[in-house]
Formats: structure tokens, C-alpha cells, sequence
């Protein structure tokens, strides 16, 4: 069995938290230069690739600048800082629950991604606790969806990242989340919704189609107040977009959603005011390294339910937390 070529360290530093682009030359033929790839592969607007190259912006493996007739090599390596878009700051604080030298656990803010992807780079809680922890080797054990609140997993070490992403693939890690909806009496709970999501790239929403369950879910009810509820939710599995399909094929679409049941426009940027009334409430594990029981809890409150703290001891219907179960 043929190993894989190891890559090589990248040879430029982060920039503001984000790493620089790798690009690996295709074993293929066609190109004279490597700058003829670069060129036809990024579709960069004209003149961008030769402006990077001649400012020594595009390297080799050996950190040195390339030149515009740099010959093609298949399986080259070459790495370059990207132009970061224009970002809307999210002017909330990502707040660290808990560090070691092993692993980091943030809580996250509504409205900001966990790890750089289309026009948010910079604007991610990665890229913001690389920063501000002075912590360069740090990635995400897991994601989070951007419109979502609550606890990540960052690991700090490279090659314990395996150990801990395999967590959530061998699916050793409980997660709890926490909702505000409608609340509707007729609506059994708690209950254990199965269902198979699939999610079509370049397709805003997930949806729900006949076949094997790929997507389980336990709803269970909290509370409830004057036609709304809070719910907890404990995810089995982690399709895209489970809990809130889920949610809304019960007829209990999560307060603030913009995608179901119906696509909403996109605020406009800056608009932080609606929120996603979900959160990622607690995250509990056996570390695979060094063997602790871990269990973290979001300091978070959902915006939607927290007005009713005050009276909720004396107006609100508690049926009580109910442990999950299987039906």
C-alpha cells in the first residue's frame, strides 16, 4: 500500500489568526509555469497572481518567493495569504470555559463562525482564540453552526487532533443543546424523532426524505410560558441542521430561524438583533488523552427566554428536567 507524501510545514506564519492558502500542483500536464496554474485554477481577477508574485507574496516549500517563470513541477507545493474580505465584527466576546495544554473550550456568540469558510476568515472564533491565546496550532475539534451559540472543542496539539475528533465520529460525546419555540400541548413529549436529512450542497436548507434514519434527536420539554416553550435537545447523530429540522417537523420551528419552516431574507450586515434561539448547552466526555471526565456548561442565556426568569418560579409550568432515554 502506497503512503501518502507528507506535507510539508507551511513555510509562511498565520496572519491574524488565519492560515496562509496551501495549493498542491496536480499531477496532470498542461501548464508551462507554475504561475500558468495559479492563473487558470484560482480565476483571480487579471493581473492578481503576477501583482502576488513580483510583491514575493506566493512561496515555495523552502519559504523562497517564486517567479513568474517558475517551470510547473507536479506535486509542488506553494503557499500564499489570500486577500481577507471586508468582515462585520460580531460584537460579542468568545469566552473560554476551560483550557489545558491539551484542549480548549470556548462559548461561543450567536452570529459568529467556528472556523474560517466563505467570507467569514478572520471574523471566526479560530481565528480569535488563535489570537488572543497566542495559540497558532489551535483547530476545531468539531463545528458549530454560525447562527448557533455554545461550547466548542479546540484541540492545541496537532497530533492529538485525531484523538479528539474521533469523539464526535465514534459519537462518544453527549451533547445538550437548549431551544426556545412555540410551545403546543399537542405535541407529545419528550419524544425521540428519527428521520434521514440530507443536505444538498449550494442548498440553504437540510430536508427530510424517505429512507433509514440517519438523524436522531430526543426533544424534551422544560417549561413553558404564554404560548412559548423551552425545550432540551440531546442530538444522537450530527446531520446538518438536525435539531432545527427536526424542531420544525414537529411543528416547533426554533424562534429566530431565518431557514425554516420557510427562507427568510438575510438581515442586513450588522443586524445582530434576532438571534437563533438555539445553544449549545453542555458537551460531556472522557478525554482520550488523558483519561478525565469532562463535563462543560454553557454560561449562555437564550435572549427569548431569559425575560421570564424572573417570574418563571412562580408562572411557569416546570415539568421538570427528564433524563434521556431510549424508546
Amino acid at each position: 500500500m502506497r503512503r501518502r507524501p507528507r506535507i510539508p510545514l507551511s513555510p509562511l506564519p498565520q496572519r491574524d489568526g488565519v492560515d496562509p492558502v496551501r495549493v498542491r500542483l496536480p499531477f496532470t500536464e498542461g501548464w508551462a509555469t507554475v504561475r500558468d496554474h495559479l492563473v487558470a485554477r484560482l480565476a483571480a481577477g487579471p493581473g492578481v497572481i503576477d501583482t502576488m508574485i513580483d510583491a514575493g507574496q506566493i512561496v515555495g516549500a523552502d519559504g523562497r518567493p517564486l517567479t513568474r517563470d517558475a517551470a510547473y513541477v507536479p506535486g509542488l507545493y506553494v503557499w500564499f495569504h489570500r486577500e481577507l474580505p471586508a468582515e462585520e465584527r460580531v460584537p460579542y466576546p468568545v469566552e473560554v470555559v476551560y483550557r489545558d495544554e491539551h484542549i480548549v473550550v470556548a462559548d461561543k456568540p450567536h452570529f459568529l463562525a467556528t472556523t474560517p469558510r466563505g467570507s467569514h476568515v478572520a471574523e471566526t472564533a479560530l481565528a480569535r482564540l488563535r489570537r488572543d491565546l497566542g495559540i497558532p496550532s489551535l483547530t476545531a475539534a468539531h463545528r458549530l453552526d454560525r447562527l448557533t451559540a455554545g461550547l466548542v472543542l479546540f484541540t492545541v496539539r496537532p497530533e492529538e487532533r485525531g484523538a479528539y475528533q474521533s469523539l464526535f465520529r465514534d459519537k462518544r460525546v453527549t451533547k445538550e443543546y437548549e431551544a426556545v419555540a412555540a410551545y403546543d400541548p399537542a405535541v407529545d413529549l419528550p419524544r425521540t424523532v428519527r428521520s434521514r436529512i440530507v443536505k444538498e450542497r449550494g442548498v440553504l436548507t437540510a430536508h427530510e426524505v424517505a429512507g433509514e434514519p440517519n438523524a436522531v434527536s430526543r426533544v424534551e420539554l422544560l417549561e413553558h410560558h404564554e404560548g412559548r416553550g423551552r425545550y432540551r435537545l440531546l442530538p444522537r447523530t450530527g446531520q446538518t441542521h438536525q435539531l432545527r429540522v427536526h424542531m420544525n417537523a414537529l411543528g416547533l420551528p426554533i424562534l429566530g430561524d431565518r431557514l425554516y419552516p420557510v427562507v427568510a431574507a438575510a438581515g442586513p450586515a450588522g443586524d445582530f438583533g434576532r438571534p437563533l434561539q438555539l445553544l449549545a448547552r453542555a458537551l460531556e466526555f472522557t478525554d482520550p488523552v488523558t483519561g478525565r471526565a469532562h463535563r462543560f456548561v454553557s454560561g449562555r442565556a437564550l435572549a427569548a427566554w431569559s425575560a421570564y426568569d424572573a417570574w418563571a418560579g412562580e408562572g411557569a409550568h416546570r415539568p421538570g428536567g427528564t433524563q434521556p432515554t431510549d424508546e
